[in-house]
C-alpha cells in the first residue's frame, strides 16, 4: 500500500469520499457515501459499509468488517479481523462540552477478532479484548477480556466464545485456553 493513497485493487464507491492521505489497502471495499479522512490508515481486504465516518489518525487493521452508519473517532484502533455490527457508537471523550479547550482524546482498543453487535455503544477509554463478543445493544464502560461475551447497559459478563463465536461456557470462571481457542 502506498502511503497516502488506496491500493489499485481498493474498490471506492463513487460516493464515497477517501482524502488525500487516507491509506487503504488491497482488495478493501468503501461503500456509498463513506468518508474516509486524511491520516486514516486501513489495512488489506476490509469492508466499509455505507455512511461510516473513519477519522483522522484511526488505525484499522486487516479484515476488518465495518457496518453501516458506524463512527470510527480519533483515539479509536480496530486490530485485524474485527467486526463492527451496524449502527456501533465508539466515543473518544469522556467528559464531552461544546467547548473544552483542554479536550483529551481518551484511545478504545477493539483486538484482533472482537466482535461488537449492532448498536452497541463502546465508551472510551476500554479495551476489547481479542475475540471477545459484545452483544447488540449493549453499553461497554470497563474493559471486555479475552473471548468473553458481554451485554446489557451496563455490559455484563455472560460467558465465554471461542476463536469461532461458539459459546463454551456460561460460568464465571474463564474455560482452558485450548477450548477457547477452537477453530
Amino acid at each position: 500500500m502506498d502511503a497516502g493513497s488506496p491500493a489499485p485493487t481498493a474498490f471506492v464507491h463513487p460516493t464515497a469520499e477517501v482524502e488525500d492521505g487516507a491509506e487503504v489497502g488491497a482488495g478493501t471495499k468503501i461503500w456509498h457515501v463513506a468518508h474516509i479522512r486524511s491520516g486514516a490508515r486501513i489495512g488489506a481486504g476490509c469492508n466499509i459499509g455505507r455512511n461510516v465516518y473513519v477519522d483522522a489518525g484511526v488505525s484499522i487493521g486487516d479484515l476488518v468488517k465495518v457496518q453501516n452508519n458506524v463512527s470510527v473517532y480519533v483515539g479509536v484502533t480496530l486490530e485485524d479481523e474485527v467486526f463492527v455490527g451496524p449502527s456501533a457508537v465508539f466515543t473518544n471523550d469522556l467528559r464531552p462540552r461544546a467547548q473544552n479547550p483542554d479536550w483529551v482524546v481518551t484511545p478504545t482498543v477493539v483486538r484482533r477478532g472482537a466482535s461488537i453487535g449492532a448498536n452497541a455503544t463502546i465508551v472510551c477509554g476500554t479495551e476489547i479484548g481479542q475475540y471477545a463478543l459484545v452483544a447488540a445493544g449493549s453499553v461497554v464502560t470497563r474493559d471486555v477480556q479475552p473471548h468473553q461475551v458481554v451485554a446489557g447497559n451496563p455490559a455484563r459478563h455472560l460467558g465465554w466464545v471461542n476463536r469461532r463465536g461458539d459459546i463454551v461456557s456460561r460460568e464465571a470462571e474463564k474455560p482452558a485456553a485450548d477450548i477457547l481457542e477452537e477453530h
